[in-house]
């Protein structure tokens, strides 16, 4: 029996000691991989644009990690080198980074402008590449370390009503690869994580008849809920993933299996 069996444990899945980046990790989404890494052991460090961080600090300190904030525009080269360098002062290192951050500005195909098609791009996946870059060189120099970019079941196929989306979460999908060819030599893997469709603040405007469609094409029959998605999130931060790289992960309900 190979050694690596017997060495296996359930330990592998923690985050003690762990340092995390999650862009965006104030609100949705990016608050579930928070708590979740907060339960595996993890202190966090949370870049973010909305101001309120109340609901995702109290949820943090419970679990008795520490969580520290710095709020500005990642579309910002200078904040982007801010988040890295004050990070690596309060923390001294930077062990997981999930690229999060994102939005949706929608209107049909024929009058979308092409200074919102720029602006939700440069967020979505120019701020990935350059800020996962950065704290890829970091992970680098320290002799490891995870890049977690979040992609969608829309990086697979495509919906109408926000072309920058679509072309951002299909490019995550080379930023993933380029990042697991550069970094996985220095022990860093790369992977994205590919949300399908979920109950949220963000979707209680969604019309009825998109919720149907969607709806029709989960095996299931129901979006899912943010729990659903915070095991997979651990398990791409954690040893347990070390050879895991490159890869697109979907946790979207069969929803791109039945297209």
């Amino acid at each position: 029996m190979q050694q690596s069996v017997l060495d296996f444990s359930m330990d592998y899945f923690s985050l003690k000691g762990k340092t995390a980046i999650i862009t965006g990790g104030n609100t949705n989404l990016g608050m579930a991989y928070a708590v979740a890494f907060a339960r595996a052991g993890a202190d966090l460090y949370i870049p973010h644009f909305l101001p309120d961080v109340s609901e995702v600090k109290e949820a943090v300190l419970a679990e008795g990690r520490r969580i520290e904030f710095l709020q500005g525009d990642l579309t910002d080269a200078d904040y982007r080198k801010k988040v890295i360098s004050d990070c690596l002062e309060k923390y001294g290192k930077i062990d997981i980074l999930v690229n999060n951050a994102g939005m949706g500005v929608f209107a049909p195909f024929e009058e979308y402008k092409d200074s919102d098609f720029a602006r939700v791009l440069d967020l979505m996946l120019n701020t990935a590449y350059y800020l996962g870059r950065e704290a890829g060189l970091v992970m680098k120099k320290q002799g490891g370390g995870k890049i977690i970019n979040i992609g969608s079941a829309l990086s697979f196929t495509a919906d109408g009503g926000c072309p920058p989306y679509i072309v951002a979460k299909h490019g995550i999908i080379g930023v993933t690869r380029d990042f697991a060819n550069e970094l996985g030599r220095y022990n860093v893997q790369c992977n994205a994580l590919c949300p399908g469709f979920f109950k949220s603040e963000v979707n209680t405007g969604v019309p009825k008849e998109v919720v149907d469609r969607v709806s029709a094409q989960l095996p299931g029959g129901e979006w899912g809920e943010y729990g659903q998605l915070m095991g997979t999130a651990v398990f791409l931060a954690s040893k347990a993933s070390d050879y895991v790289n490159g890869w697109a992960v979907g946790v979207d309900g069969g929803f791109t299996a039945m297209i």
